[in-house]
Order: C-alpha cells, then sequence, then structure tokens
C-alpha cells in the first residue's frame, strides 16, 4: 500500500491542497465581513434574504477548511470581527451602496468562486478535499442561480449585448 491510499484524511496535503484551502478559507473570511456589509446597505427584503443565505455558505466553509488546516497542523487566518449592524437611513446617499450595485457584486463573486472551486478540485489527489471543493461549487451554483433569477426579477440585470438577428440558415 503506498503513501497515498487508504483513507485521504490520513494521507498528506500537497503544497497545491494547502494553499487551495488556506485561500479558500481566508476568503470566506473576508466574504463574511464583506456580506455583513452589504446588509447594512441594502434595503431590499428579498436582496437581504439572499445575502444572509451567502453568509450562512460562507461560514460552513470556514468551519470545514479550518477544519482541515487544524488536523494538518496549518495555522488558518484569524476571522474578522462580525460588523455592527448599522441603519440605512444613517448611512449618506453619497456613501451608500445601491441595491443594484451590491447584487451585481455578489453575482461576479459567486462566477470568481466557481472557478476557484473548480481549479481546486482539478488540482487535489486527495479525494475528501476535492468533494468539499466540488459540495461547495454546487452550493455557488444553487446560490447564484437565485442571484440571477433576482437581477431578473427586479430589473437589476445589465445583460451582455444580445444576439437579436440571427444569421438565416441555409437549407439544401
Amino acid at each position: 500500500m503506498g503513501i497515498l491510499s487508504g483513507n485521504p484524511k490520513d494521507e498528506p496535503m500537497h503544497f497545491g491542497e494547502v494553499s487551495s484551502v488556506w485561500t479558500a478559507s481566508t476568503t470566506a473570511k473576508a466574504a463574511i465581513s464583506f456580506y455583513q456589509a452589504y446588509l447594512n446597505h441594502t434595503g431590499d427584503k428579498d436582496l437581504r434574504n439572499l445575502i444572509e443565505d451567502y453568509i450562512d455558505q460562507a461560514k460552513q466553509e470556514v468551519k470545514e477548511l479550518d477544519e482541515i488546516l487544524n488536523a494538518n497542523g496549518i495555522a488558518p487566518a484569524p476571522i474578522m470581527a462580525d460588523r455592527p449592524k448599522a441603519n440605512l437611513e444613517d448611512i449618506p446617499a453619497g456613501a451608500r451602496l445601491a441595491d443594484l450595485e451590491i447584487a451585481t457584486a455578489i453575482s461576479a463573486d459567486t462566477a470568481v468562486g466557481l472557478v476557484a472551486c473548480t481549479q481546486a478540485m482539478a488540482m487535489c489527489i486527495r479525494e475528501d478535499i476535492g468533494a468539499l471543493f466540488a459540495k461547495y461549487a454546487a452550493a455557488k451554483t444553487v446560490l447564484g442561480g437565485k442571484t440571477l433569477k433576482m437581477l431578473k426579477d427586479k430589473g437589476w440585470l445589465v445583460p451582455p449585448p444580445l444576439l437579436v438577428k440571427r444569421p438565416e440558415t441555409v437549407t439544401v
């Protein structure tokens, strides 16, 4: 039996896995902080609920990723303190983020997170870590779908140029 056979949790992590897990944990911690700030700026109830779903997902990722780091003797980055709640009306209009801006930022963040998860999955040789990133990619896909639907339903989606006139097909 080789060093990389048996229980994946008993296998050593390679440097790419260490980097991916540490970076994902650190990024999720930053996301929690940003999303908490977005909650202070959000007036739309549906968007608030969606942001809370994103925060819950990020907290779950931090918990699981930090467990892996700690189990392998790697110190995770410290978690940031929770942001205090602010009253939306107390934020000056010029300093306040619009709901459209927040929803668009979250959508872009989700896209970047999906790419990072699939890249991490592709480099993993430990099945447990690869499966964890696959789980996160699936969760981000669901949240991204909810975000896209909200952007469309609320009229916040700024689409790229649309191909309205299609070339005619030649039939033989």
